[in-house]
């Protein structure tokens, strides 16, 4: 029998879940209680991973073997009768014979799976704020000059052709009437050193190759520029699930470049081949000069990296360096040697920026530490060292237990992972830089319930986890008017909701809970405001 939560839905779901159910229960190991089977189908393929959960062994878990075939026929089955494009469906399996097919639409629903739970957004047009936005504008002349540059990019050309035994082939220069076309997509003006460079070619592609003039990166040409910058220029990158408490870092020097994972005033002229790119900053920080070289991209999602203070100052590097010899040679390509364009010659050691450390917290602290990672510490830890570090960002303590927030009163710490014995959150009292964070309890030893009253004075507080911490009274989120994303286990929402003091405003939730099944979250979820009327639910049996 196929029984539907709605109107009945056609045999062939029915008959191609019922058939995966039966495979997946003969060939179970002995003392399985169910099997959790998770698919996610869309117009890239299909995906699943599940478990059987065996009786009387605690958290043991043996993967699930599903045919792929009949997983396609099944997401086929849902695609043809529902016309969803992507999905996500979830198969629960019993040894009585009584399985479970849930499916919900990916691009349509708001609720979707995620990780150790499901999360539900509320509000797709909310974007956490970005540090950057808020940081007081640059208000220095641009360093840049346009016949100094000009002449430092023939000088480069010299040294490339005397390298390379010919010189560079060079696509025409760009028209006036095309910078100013770009310009206007870009809606910015190029600095005047990058736009006399354009003057003289429109970036360095020939027949669809690069020449890879600045330093081994590729010159875009203008129709190029505007596109990846269309790709790359929103400030709040983050994004909910793994990206809510994420950081983005100091460049060095501090309050030089815009603390944002993207902005709409970096202006990409350069790239890597490798999904990072040499952008213009148009809207630098106090320190910053318009028109200042920063690198962007794939591998700076946690910010940029300062290069130069002017295309025209990147150039004449470029220039030094291949006269001095700092460069190597592969075919056709030159790149530089001892740190491109010269650039970790200043400021911190990149190593001593982030750091994940296994045990403790040294004695001796970086003074430019601004992201640490603490891992299995066998013992409470001691956060006293921290204090050295007067730009620290991001402090995640991972199964480490710590039994005093004191030493994080005046530090900048704004996404904050801990497990916390005592219960003890009155250091972070108006704590201003606060925006994230992820609060646990020691799982053994009878943890003391933490009091939250202290977060109505923090500010800024953005994103709350406490689905591993017990707590003494959760109707105090309701107090918390600039919370936005808030995770809490099944226990925990029934008893917030109970109570009628669901935060309002908030943009995402997450149910914190792996054995959840879809369906609970499904009416979590409707509970919640969201429509959850066009799922798929069948009862197989």
């Amino acid at each position: 029998m196929v029984e539907d939560s709605g109107q009945v839905d056609e045999p062939m779901i029915g008959a191609a879940a019922r058939k995966i159910a039966e495979g997946i229960a003969a060939a179970a190991p002995e003392g399985w209680t169910e099997a959790v089977l998770a698919v996610s189908s869309g117009p890239g393929g299909l995906s699943y991973s599940g478990d059987h959960v065996v009786s009387g062994a605690v958290g043991r878990r043996i993967p699930v073997q599903a045919p792929f075939g009949e997983l396609h026929l099944l997401a086929e089955g849902v695609r043809r009768v529902r016309g969803w494009q992507r999905m996500t469906l979830e198969l629960r399996c019993r040894p009585s014979g009584e399985h479970e097919l849930t499916a919900v639409d990916d691009s349509l629903s708001s609720l979707r799976s995620s990780g150790d739970g499901f999360l539900a957004v509320l509000d797709d047009d909310y974007l956490l704020p970005v540090p950057g936005t808020e940081q007081e504008p640059g208000t220095a002349a641009p360093a840049g000059d346009p016949a100094l540059a000009a002449a430092n990019l023939r000088t480069c050309l010299e040294r490339r052709a005397a390298i390379l035994g010919r010189p560079d082939r060079l696509p025409p220069a760009a028209s006036d009437a095309g910078i100013e076309a770009v310009e206007r997509s870009l809606g910015h003006a190029l600095p005047a050193d990058l736009r006399a460079l354009y003057r003289i070619a429109d970036g360095d592609e020939v027949d669809g190759r690069s020449g890879h003039l600045v330093g081994g990166y590729g010159w875009l040409p203008l129709k190029s520029m505007a596109a990846v910058h269309e790709r790359l220029s929103v400030p709040a990158w983050f994004g909910w699930g793994l990206g809510w408490n994420a950081v983005v870092l100091d460049a060095d020097p501090a309050e030089t470049v815009r603390r944002c994972g993207g902005h709409p005033a970096w202006l990409p002229f350069a790239g890597g081949g490798d999904g990072n790119f040499l952008a213009v900053d148009l809207a630098p920080a106090r320190d910053g000069r318009p028109g200042q070289v920063i690198r962007i991209g794939r591998d700076h999602d946690e910010g940029p990296q300062y290069v130069a203070e002017s295309v025209t100052a990147l150039f004449g590097r470029y220039a030094d360096q291949l006269a001095a010899g700092a460069y190597e040679v592969e075919e056709d390509w030159i790149g530089l040697t001892g740190g491109a364009f010269g650039e970790e010659a200043t400021g911190a050691d990149r190593a001593s920026v982030r750091r994940e450390i296994i045990g403790a917290i040294p004695d001796t602290v970086p003074p430019h530490l601004q992201a640490l990672h603490l891992n299995d510490a066998a013992g409470p830890v001691d956060l006293a060292p921290l204090t050295a570090a007067p730009r620290l960002r991001r402090l995640h303590l991972n199964r480490s237990v710590t039994a005093d927030l004191t030493p994080l009163r005046e530090l900048p710490v704004e996404s904050l992972r801990v497990t916390l014995a005592g219960g003890d959150l009155t250091p972070l009292a108006g704590h201003r830089a606060l925006r994230a964070l992820e609060l646990a309890t020691p799982a053994e030893g009878g943890a003391v319930p933490v009091d939250l009253a202290v977060l109505r004075t923090v500010p800024n507080l953005r994103a709350l986890d406490l689905s591993g911490a017990a707590v003494r009274d959760l109707t105090v989120l309701a107090d918390l008017p600039e919370l936005r994303y808030l995770a809490l286990s099944g226990r925990q929402w029934a008893e917030l909701s109970a109570a009628g003091r669901v935060p309002v405003g908030l943009a995402a939730v997450r149910l914190a809970d792996r054995e959840a099944p879809m369906a609970e979250a499904l009416a979590w979820a409707a509970g919640l405001g969201l429509d959850t009327g066009g799922a798929l639910r069948l009862r197989l049996g």
